[in-house]
């Protein structure tokens, strides 16, 4: 084969790139040049592509960001790379498989403390190479909802009680919307802080969220689902709607309005959208281990759908950075607690 790595964005031809991840039968946003090019304008994020060419033809990709949560010095010690998705490689050839990431470890390991590879799919034909690479695997669930279904079925498969709380939703006066657009991103931006504020977890910067809108090819991609009160957001879904899929990507609601039921109507909500504009699959996007119990995924079975295995993938570049960025992590969100 004549193969050649490319790791120049400039030298990978956009159509070429987009049509590949569009026509791959795991394909998703997070691998896409749209997605790369928001990457690049997030404050804190530095992404890394890798890609393979037989001759003229593209036949691998591989699409991570580094995270960083501080800039400067600090940031070093909370570098780490996510590949969402990711890699696609044609008809799942190992060797294009080897050859994407013995080229991404050479740029990553100058970045990021460790890698973290979350499926979307299944990896399964690519896990023993991964481990043979030092990429340790371990269980990780996901919720999906299958939208070829009726809606009369949908309903079905909720829980009675979530069905109640999304009964209440509507009788307290809480109505639903969808937005694309910068000013509605401002109002629900300061829930998602809060909702991550209290939980202690990172969340993108809101220049992310701001460039996703405002491309040129991505605006269609990221709706923005709110949960409204007597015309005030107070409760948004950040999802993100590609190709057959709307993946429920970041979502909260105001704490002093829980008792409207935002959070519940939402995902229904969101389905039905998506159900009306030709979408196939719900993602609940991520429900934690198996047999570690997570409120969250009680919360999302209540919608029904089906739990899926894909796990994730993680190897480590510096162990001994990696302890003390654990540690750094612990005093983190300690220190996040206290505000």
């Amino acid at each position: 084969m004549n193969i050649k790595i490319v790791t120049e964005v400039s030298a990978i031809d956009r159509k070429k790139w987009e049509r590949f991840v569009y026509d791959h039968p795991q394909g998703n946003v997070f691998q896409s040049p749209q997605m790369y090019a928001a990457y690049c304008e997030t404050k804190n994020y530095q992404p890394i592509v890798v890609a393979v060419f037989e001759g003229d033809s593209l036949v691998g990709i591989l699409l991570s960001v580094v995270q960083r949560e501080y800039g400067g010095l600090l940031g070093n010690l909370s570098a780490r790379s996510v590949i969402w998705g990711g890699p696609l490689v044609k008809n799942n050839d190992i060797r294009i498989l080897n050859d994407v990431f013995k080229e991404y470890e050479k740029k990553c390991k100058r970045q990021a403390i460790y890698t973290q590879i979350r499926n979307i799919g299944s990896l399964e034909w690519a896990k023993n190479h991964l481990q043979t690479m030092g990429y340790e695997y371990e269980d990780h669930l996901n919720i999906l909802i299958d939208l070829n279904k009726s809606e009369e079925q949908l309903w079905k498969d909720i829980h009675p009680k979530r069905k109640n709380e999304i009964r209440r939703a509507f009788k307290e006066g809480t109505r639903f919307s969808v937005f694309s657009d910068v000013d509605s991103l401002k109002k629900c931006w300061p829930i998602l802080r809060d909702v991550y504020r209290r939980a202690r977890l990172p969340l993108p910067d809101f220049s992310l969220f701001k460039e996703l809108i405002n491309g040129n090819d991505m605006s269609s991609h990221l709706k923005i689902f709110a949960a409204l009160h007597n015309g005030q957001i107070i409760g948004t879904l950040m999802a993100l709607c590609w190709k057959d899929r709307v993946l429920d990507w970041y979502a909260g609601a105001y704490q002093e309005y829980l008792p409207k039921y935002p959070n519940d109507l939402l995902p229904w909500e969101a389905m039905l959208w998506a159900k009306k504009n030709g979408y196939e699959t719900f993602d609940f996007g991520g429900a934690g281990k198996p047999g570690v119990p997570y409120g969250v995924r009680d919360f999302k079975l209540k919608f029904g759908g089906e739990i899926v295995n894909f796990g994730r993938f993680q190897k480590i570049h510096k162990p001994v950075i990696m302890k003390i960025a654990l540690g750094g992590f612990k005093a983190w969100r300690f220190a996040k607690g206290l505000k």
